[in-house]
């Protein structure tokens, strides 16, 4: 049963407005749905946004942050839950032991870093959780673009489509979470 999604966004607070919308309604539906976040503890960018929605619908709100960005003074002290993690490596297994659904918004290096971490595991059959990317004014066309060359190029078997959804919406990609069905896919190696 899923309860929690981990939501990994951008922390630059300099995006365009649209982002932000996406990031205030996903917060809103993760209330009005009554699933957890757990996302990266920063009160910045769409972190903050996600989070400040999130809270403001009732839900429970997790922040896994870094002892060093907590330093900074960026973390995001409404959570009903803020962890301290020892670096970034730690951050990633946290939120991912405590994520039954992993959501990805727009977002930059870090971003991307986490949820190809989570389709490789998903990938290597360490967990089979739901994986989607909201693809908000088409900002993962893209990254998309390049997993269909790597299918195509055989560096990626073509089944591996499904381990991910590739949403244009909220509503869309809470609802492929809540009505996830587990694929058994084929193993990685060729």
């Amino acid at each position: 049963m899923i309860k929690s999604i981990c939501v990994f966004c951008s922390s630059s607070s300099a995006v365009n407005s649209v982002y932000c919308d996406t990031a205030v309604e996903l917060g809103e539906m993760l209330g009005r749905e009554s699933f957890d976040l757990v996302f990266g503890g920063a009160d910045v960018g769409l972190m903050g946004i996600t989070a400040r929605a999130a809270k403001n619908s009732g839900t429970k709100v997790v922040g896994v942050i870094p002892r060093s960005f907590l330093e900074k003074g960026i973390a995001y002290q409404q959570a009903d839950e803020l962890i301290i993690s020892n670096n970034l490596r730690d951050r990633k297994e946290i939120i991912e032991s405590r994520s039954d659904a992993f959501i990805a918004l727009p977002g930059g290096f870090g971003t991307l870093e986490e949820i190809i971490e989570v389709l490789t595991l998903k990938q290597l059959m360490f967990h089979n959780k739901p994986v989607v990317f909201i693809n908000t004014n088409s900002f993962y066309d893209n990254l998309i673009a390049q997993f269909e060359t790597g299918y195509q190029e055989n560096f990626a078997k073509k089944e591996y489509k499904e381990l991910y959804y590739v949403s244009k919406s909220v509503e869309d990609a809470i609802g492929y979470i809540k009505y996830y069905t587990p694929k058994q896919l084929p193993g990685k190696w060729f």
